[in-house]
């Protein structure tokens, strides 16, 4: 018979109110676009021209095939579940919880070094309207008013934060749909031709560059406790993401080398090449989307960011008052405003520079677990109904887990010695594991439709 602590704990796990399903399949394929599509899309086409030349064209097309494989993974990976955690939840069903709470306290830091950075990112862009904004208190007045903002906003309910993320996405593919239907008339083709093969040791540059150009898509899944109906949608917002990314990615770059002819030398590619076509309004234009694309990316990583804080906690790692639901909004509060006020402290400190080179590691760490926990799961869970069934056996698990190791190897050893070190510090967390109470509060999550 368990004891009355034990049966008292399990009560009033079960009594505290689970996490609501708000999001729809539409509006999770708009997260899943807003996850991906930030800034870099603005600094992408220049960076790629620099290493490729005109080849860069076909190079940001094949790299969004490449990065089709890491998704087709996570596209099955999430048909098999309903609760959120992402990545951590695949690795730790298919590995052990060990691995499993690494990657998701990794992820974690990442999440919360991505949004003091995109902080940093606003401001930077907010000078070119209004200079004073770069420095003293107006900096740390709009960095603390975008990022409690964004956790107010995502405290007051999921699909608030969902109708945020989704109407930002919108906004930011306005500047993106002028850029690419206006500038296609001034394109000079002569410029997409490849007169000659670029230099084999920009190859592997260029590759990490474009296939993290398209990263992020692995966050989507971390909140899939408040999704409809996660088991279906997930894939196929995923599916159709890549998709559209990859043509949005490939119609930006034709316009940007076909209009801008020193391409390869802008620090501000999109809105110089739109200056061309369109003069300065077409230049303010583009200017307003990277600042969007910046505000929306932070709108996706508040909402996903402290679902993975929300799922460690409720597995046992961390106090159980970051696993609280709150009762009235039926989210995560207490993870989300934790995880604005650490992003906040980095962002007005700066100290988020290096803990920001872990996002390298943990993108890829996601990739890797995620791969290789498919062909276990599908082993595992080879009796449950519904779920999306990668064709050809484990030759897209094994090809994307030989991507994961291809980007592995190609990090500097600084990355690596600052995630050994993030890691050894995850280490001596997992070992204070306390006992779940309970019902964790990803079971307590009502069942998908």
């Amino acid at each position: 018979m368990p004891s009355l602590v034990a049966r008292a704990e399990s009560t009033a796990a079960t009594a505290q109110p689970g996490l609501i399903r708000a999001v729809s399949r539409w509006q999770l394929v708009g997260l899943a676009i807003n996850d991906v599509v930030g800034s870099g899309v603005y600094l992408l086409p220049a960076a790629a021209a620099a290493l490729l030349g005109a080849a860069s064209l076909w190079a940001v097309v094949l790299a969004g095939f490449a990065v089709a494989l890491l998704v087709l993974c996570f596209a099955e990976a999430s048909s098999y579940f309903d609760q959120p955690g992402g990545a951590y939840l695949y690795t730790r069903e298919a590995f052990g919880p060990l691995v499993g709470f690494e990657v998701g306290w990794m992820t974690w830091l990442a999440r919360v070094a991505t949004m003091a950075s995109l902080a940093n990112g606003f401001v930077q862009a907010a000078a070119y309207f209004w200079p004073a904004a770069s420095g003293g208190w107006a900096r740390s007045a709009i960095i603390g008013m975008l990022i409690l903002l964004l956790a107010w906003i995502n405290v007051r309910g999921v699909k608030a934060g969902a109708r945020t993320a989704v109407t930002l996405v919108i906004a930011k593919m306005v500047p993106l749909a002028f850029f690419i239907l206006v500038g296609a008339w001034f394109v000079d083709g002569s410029r997409l031709q490849v007169l000659q093969a670029p230099p084999t040791g920009s190859l592997g540059q260029a590759a990490l560059l474009l296939i993290f150009a398209y990263g992020g898509f692995e966050n989507t899944p971390a909140a899939a406790g408040e999704y409809h109906n996660p088991r279906r949608d997930l894939p196929f917002a995923l599916l159709l993401m890549i998709l559209i990314v990859t043509l949005i990615y490939g119609a930006v770059q034709v316009v940007a080398l076909g209009t801008l002819p020193d391409l390869a030398r802008s620090s501000s590619p999109l809105a110089a090449a739109a200056a061309q076509f369109a003069g300065r309004s077409g230049a303010w234009l583009l200017t307003m989307g990277a600042m969007l694309s910046i505000v929306g990316l932070a709108s996706s990583t508040t909402l996903t960011g402290p679902r993975y804080l929300f799922a460690l906690a409720s597995d046992g790692y961390g106090p159980r008052w970051l696993a609280r639901v709150h009762p009235d909004y039926r989210t995560p509060a207490i993870a989300i405003l934790v995880q604005a006020l650490v992003a906040l402290v980095l962002a007005l400190s700066g100290s988020f520079v290096h803990l920001a080179t872990l996002s390298v590691i943990a993108r890829v760490a996601t990739y890797i677990g995620t791969a290789a926990a498919v062909p276990v799961l599908r082993r595992r869970l080879a009796d449950r109904a519904g779920v999306v069934r990668l064709p050809f056996g484990a030759t897209i698990p094994i090809a994307a887990l030989a991507l994961g190791i291809a980007l592995l190897a190609s990090a500097s050893r600084a990355n690596l010695l600052i995630a050994a070190g993030a890691l050894a510090i995850g280490g001596g967390v997992y070992s204070l594991r306390r006992p779940a109470a309970g019902m964790t509060a990803m079971a307590r999550s009502p069942p998908a439709p």
